[in-house]
């Protein structure tokens, strides 16, 4: 299907306008980072001179090279497990037939819908109850059940778009479900593997309630619930909150810059059938 020129322009329009959109906050943050401590900024008029010296000190005193580290544990953690269960759980929806399948599949999709507000503090009770919290385990199995139904969807939609032909090859050469999955299916899915890493990565970074609740001790903090702590001992050093916004801010983004190609290879071939 071709599109006119004038659909290709509203097209690169609205675009821009996102972008702009987006990247106006980031670049007010940038600028508040690199201005200098004391100095009095308007709107976004550039500071007299960079000082990088606010990143130093927000690292030194907000301790973030604890909190950075807790967070990518958890964050890799929740990834690896989410993947390889919702590998196999999509493999089992996508190819498999038994009783109550299709029943079963949208039992797990209300996993989408439910909020983490809505169980946070029952969960909490257990998670106390069998000595759990204050540990990684108390981030990890949360934050992997709550990513495992978007990742059972996707790998699910995924292997069902894969062509049936090689399948059935693969199935006349004497394949098993095991060798289907693990030598024929996963190798090919790894933009669509690196899309769902790299989304639950995000969402895992950026989750602040769950460590809010489940985490008192400091060593266990996770880099957005260090920031949170920080801000209220900084409530008016705006340089400092910008530089430490920043660091918190940084892994997650660098991780999609490295991973922008098979991230869009992902959306492209995963989710073609329902």
């Amino acid at each position: 299907m071709r599109i006119s020129r004038a659909e290709a322009t509203a097209n690169y329009v609205l675009l821009a306008v996102f972008a702009v959109l987006t990247l106006v906050p980031l670049l007010g943050v940038l600028l508040s980072a690199v201005t200098p401590e004391g100095e009095l900024r308007v709107g976004f008029e550039l500071p007299s001179r960079l000082s990088l010296g606010n990143f130093a000190q927000a690292w030194e005193q907000g301790g973030f090279s604890r909190y950075l580290v807790n967070s990518v544990l958890v964050a890799a953690g929740v990834v690896l497990l989410t993947g390889l269960l919702s590998t196999l759980a999509g493999f089992a929806f996508a190819t498999m037939r038994f009783p109550g399948r299709s029943v079963l599949f949208y039992v797990v999709l209300l996993g989408l819908l439910l909020p983490v507000e809505s169980f946070v503090i029952p969960l909490y009770h257990d998670l106390r109850g069998w000595g759990l919290t204050d540990t990684y385990w108390s981030l990890l199995l949360p934050q992997t059940a709550q990513s495992l139904a978007f990742g059972t969807f996707w790998m699910r939609n995924y292997f069902r778009s894969f062509p049936v032909s090689v399948l059935e090859a693969a199935r006349l050469d004497g394949a098993g479900d095991r060798v289907l999955l693990w030598r024929v299916l996963v190798p090919n899915a790894r933009p669509a593997l690196a899309t769902m890493g790299l989304l639950v990565a995000m969402w895992t970074w950026n989750e602040f309630l769950l460590p809010l609740v489940m985490i008192s001790g400091e060593g266990w903090r996770t880099a957005p619930l260090g920031l949170a702590f920080f801000q209220g001992q900084h409530t008016t050093q705006v340089q400092l909150l910008a530089a430490a916004a920043t660091i918190v801010a940084l892994p997650i983004v660098v991780l999609y810059l490295f991973l922008q190609r098979r991230f869009i290879a992902g959306m492209l071939s995963g989710a073609v059938k329902g």
